[in-house]
């Protein structure tokens, strides 16, 4: 009877869990920006519901448009950050397969970052489309690939202090 083999890591867990919930994330970002670039105009917006709009912008830099302005620079350092995370959170998820709620943080910042990554590798931009707003003030238009950062980051926090708390 043939067995089928998972990637073992330290302790048997397996890694092929935290890799589909990355795959999730980096299809689900793909198609969206996909999606969005094929309804709308560079700049275009349209009202969803008050206080959010979609609108295709392009985003040279970082989180919150750190560095958007610079010469073209940017998308190397970025693209060479989001590559060696890429292999630290590889790195990690071997060493803590077993550790869920770790992993499941890892695997959302992973899939995060592929996303953006795969953009900024083909089109030396981030695409963005959410746009928050509140009167006039907008949160800077993020992806589904930065809300699954963010939500492993917050992760991150809530496996860090239940660690804290026993």
């Amino acid at each position: 009877m043939a067995t089928k083999k998972h990637l073992p890591v330290a302790g048997g867990a397996s890694l092929i869990p935290w890799l589909g919930i990355a795959t999730i994330i980096i299809l689900l970002d793909q198609l969206t920006k996909i999606t969005i670039t094929k309804l709308f105009a560079y700049g275009e917006s349209l009202r969803v519901m008050p206080g959010f709009n979609l609108v295709l912008v392009y985003n040279k830099g970082a989180a919150f448009s750190f560095l958007a302005a610079e010469s073209g620079w940017q998308r190397y350092f970025f693209t060479a950050i989001g590559i060696a995370a890429v292999g630290f959170i590889l790195y990690l998820l071997k060493k803590h397969a077993g550790q869920k709620l770790f992993c499941w943080a890892l695997a959302l910042v992973l899939g995060g970052a592929v996303g953006n990554l795969i953009d900024r590798v083909l089109y030396g931009h981030v695409i963005d489309f959410l746009d928050f707003h509140v009167g006039g003030w907008h949160w800077p238009a993020f992806n589904v690939a930065d809300s699954a950062i963010c939500i492993g980051a917050l992760m991150f926090i809530l496996d860090e202090l239940r660690r804290v708390g026993k």
